[in-house]
């Protein structure tokens, strides 16, 4: 099982903790290395690390990691890293078979969520995201945080702009290579190259479902303030896995 993890972003409101954002330390450990230990506590045993912003030394740092955890983890660089994050999903597609995970390098998740976007449906060419529907979440940014609005297990809408919404994007995705072709889709037809804008093309498809997680801790470490709510939920949660 495989799983592609998304490092290659500048991560500008974090750049004074370091010299990228997945080597930012939450208690003594960077996030990348917590992502990646979750996801292999969640099943994974492939990881294709997709690096751009600060390439080199991060490449380094992934490297000298795969070796200490025994991991086996291949870096592919994002030359166009400083456009959607869609283009990160994109430069991963000849490293991965059907299926397949997407992961955020600043996402810290319990590895159970992984286990749950699994058992969710998967539509034929399309995705499964997991999603969180405790609006008032108080590990979750509200104006930061992506917005999902579903129905049941389909989801119509998604954009962090959403005003009707009844869900949040946890960045924990189960997919298909229809997942490529949605974001080429959504790039010439709209000019969108966001991971979102190819979760949209898929939701107009049908082809796009979601699970939900019940209440699995997951953070989305964005900005200093959210540094120190990741720090006090892993002492908080220290059972859960994260």
């Amino acid at each position: 099982m495989r799983a592609v993890v998304l490092a290659a972003g500048q991560g500008t409101r974090m750049r004074a903790l370091g010299p990228s954002k997945p080597m930012v330390s939450v208690e003594g450990t960077a996030l990348l290395e917590m992502v990646l230990k979750n996801a292999h506590a969640g099943g994974v045993e492939q990881f294709v690390v997709v690096t751009g912003y600060n390439g080199e030394p991060l490449r380094a740092f992934v490297e000298t990691l795969a070796h200490r955890l025994h991991l086996d983890v291949t870096c592919v660089d994002n030359r166009d890293w400083h456009l959607g994050n869609g283009r990160s999903v994109l430069a991963a597609r000849s490293y991965v078979q059907d299926p397949f995970h997407v992961l955020m390098a600043d996402h810290l998740v319990d590895p159970n969520i992984l286990r749950i976007v699994r058992q969710g449906r998967l539509p034929d060419h399309g995705a499964c995201l997991a999603v969180d529907s405790r609006l008032r979440n108080p590990h979750v940014d509200l104006e930061d945080v992506t917005k999902v609005m579903r129905r049941d297990d389909v989801i119509l809408a998604i954009g962090k702009n959403l005003t009707a919404f009844n869900s949040f994007d946890t960045g924990v995705f189960w997919a298909t290579s229809g997942l490529f072709d949605a974001i080429e889709e959504s790039i010439s037809t709209s000019g969108d190259d966001s991971l979102s804008g190819g979760i949209r093309v898929l939701a107009a498809a049908a082809k796009m479902t979601c699970c939900d997680i019940g209440n699995r801790t997951w953070i989305d470490v964005d900005t200093p303030a959210v540094l120190d709510l990741a720090q006090q939920a892993l002492v908080d949660s220290s059972r859960t896995g994260i």
